[in-house]
């Protein structure tokens, strides 16, 4: 047990004693300082230290991959207008206002949360295309920065296209149709709440010099009600005009999902029906890391990506394309691989088999709460659910079946709890990432701690949420 406290002792220290010579408040130096701790506290040999390593980097190679292939993806979406394009659809459909605006931007990052399932690429991806436009309704950026925060987040745990769903419950062993269904349910309450909670940043009056989104006025006059058919009509039309205009910037979008929904919604995997591809696939994932490269979300957006450089505005420009989107998710990746490398020590020092060894003895409600509290800290700390759930699940779901917890709810659970957690103050490494998107993209500085208070709410709405269903299940 002094593995697991020595090294949670060292990364907390590091990472919240700003005063420490050179490190204090370096997140990526406080992972590595907690795996060091834990592989010195363990008394790991020379070579455990590489073995840990590869194996940290293998657990989490299909987020790395996700990050890397992810972004430059967004940059050629960003090229050829079609991230514009979804913006300007989702703009005329709530209404061009300051609320409009709010709405669009967090189903847009719902969406893209959903695609990706990780709420760094998500936000790495889509959340720079919006900063502006938020920025121009006099948001402040940590506001904007808990909006991009939020809708990444929920969007990592939103069907039918979920990493967060499918993940928990292929780590629990369960069907993952009904976990699904509870989502749907729970995640969609959870953006109306975000949107809510939202609007209180902007002021009621739309943006001068709109028309689509009409209002009656106190009076409720006639002159009003046809003004509003009127706007209804004309944002109609605006819709078809964005379509026949704008229809070839989706091609790229529309190959993405219909591949990614083949797999998640359907079952079917497009790349292990085409010969030569499917040798490949197979081969790629016996082999330690490359097999991040082979999972089915990420060969599907490096398909849709070389089909983004038939465009011209890409094609012109390929080396600057992908260093751009390389620069964009560098610190990113640096994070994720410094997260490998203190659970690859966790690992192989012993500590998660020392865990899960004495949480053996403990209840039911126990385990919960220490599921709980486990997921909320590597959530935190990681930045990503998926290395929480692939951390905290595989030795917590056992004990929780056998104390008569259905398996339904532990996905449910766990996946709420670990897409949360990401969020939590206050070191929340997503916020981070954020924040340092919002005030490269604004020029300023935006308090992380302050993003992560905004977004308080809706986390513990879900952390709280998911200990129920462990308790109650």
């Amino acid at each position: 047990m002094i593995v697991v406290i020595g090294s949670l002792v060292v990364l907390f220290a590091i990472a919240l004693i700003k005063k420490i010579p050179y490190i204090g408040g370096n997140i990526q130096v406080a992972l590595l300082g907690g795996g060091l701790a834990a592989a010195l506290l363990s008394g790991m040999a020379p070579l455990s230290y590489i073995q840990a390593t590869i194996d940290g980097i293998d657990t989490l190679a299909w987020v790395i991959a996700l990050s890397i292939f992810g972004s430059i993806y967004a940059e050629t979406q960003v090229r050829i207008g079609a991230m514009d394009t979804t913006m300007s659809f989702l703009r005329i459909l709530f209404g061009r206002s300051p609320r409009g605006l709010i709405a669009a931007t967090f189903v847009t990052l719902t969406l893209a949360g959903s695609l990706l399932g990780d709420a760094i690429a998500a936000a790495t991806v889509i959340g720079f295309l919006v900063i502006h436009s938020l920025a121009e309704m006099k948001i402040k950026p940590a506001q904007i920065g808990m909006i991009i925060l939020l809708g990444a987040s929920l969007g990592s745990i939103m069907p039918p296209i979920s990493q967060a769903v499918y993940l928990a419950a292929s780590l629990v062993d369960t069907d993952p149709d009904p976990v699904t269904l509870w989502s749907y349910l729970t995640v969609t309450i959870g953006v109306i709440l975000a949107i809510l909670e939202s609007f209180r940043f902007v002021r009621r009056p739309r943006i001068p010099g709109t028309d689509s989104s009409a209002e009656f006025d106190p009076g409720g006059s006639f002159t009003t009600v046809a003004a509003v058919h009127e706007a209804q009509e004309t944002r109609f039309s605006q819709l078809r005009t964005l379509g026949r205009e704008r229809w070839a910037s989706m091609i790229p979008l529309a190959v993405l999902v219909v591949i990614v929904l083949l797999k998640t919604g359907l079952g079917y995997d497009i790349f292990a029906e085409i010969p030569g591809i499917k040798q490949a696939t197979a081969w790629m994932n016996t082999v330690p890391i490359l097999a991040g490269l082979a999972f089915p979300v990420v060969m599907a957006i490096i398909v849709a990506t070389v089909v983004s450089f038939f465009f011209k505005k890409v094609r012109r420009e390929p080396m600057t394309t992908v260093r751009k989107g390389l620069k964009n998710v560098r610190q990113t990746v640096a994070i994720q691989l410094c997260a490998a490398f203190l659970i690859g020590c966790f690992y192989e020092s012993g500590a998660v088999d020392t865990v899960s060894a004495m949480a053996e003895h403990v209840a039911g409600s126990g385990v919960a709460v220490i599921s709980t509290i486990a997921l909320m800290i590597l959530g935190m700390l990681i930045g990503s659910q998926t290395a929480a759930q692939t951390v905290v699940v595989p030795f917590a779901s056992p004990i929780l079946e056998n104390a008569g917890v259905d398996p339904t709810n532990i996905a449910v659970g766990m996946s709420h709890i670990a897409a949360s957690s990401q969020n939590l103050p206050p070191v929340g490494l997503t916020a981070f990432v954020v924040c340092g998107l919002v005030g490269a993209t604004l020029k300023t500085k935006v308090d992380p701690v302050k993003v992560m208070v905004l977004a308080l709410p809706n986390s513990m709405y879900f952390i709280i949420l998911g200990l129920l269903f462990l308790l109650l299940g």
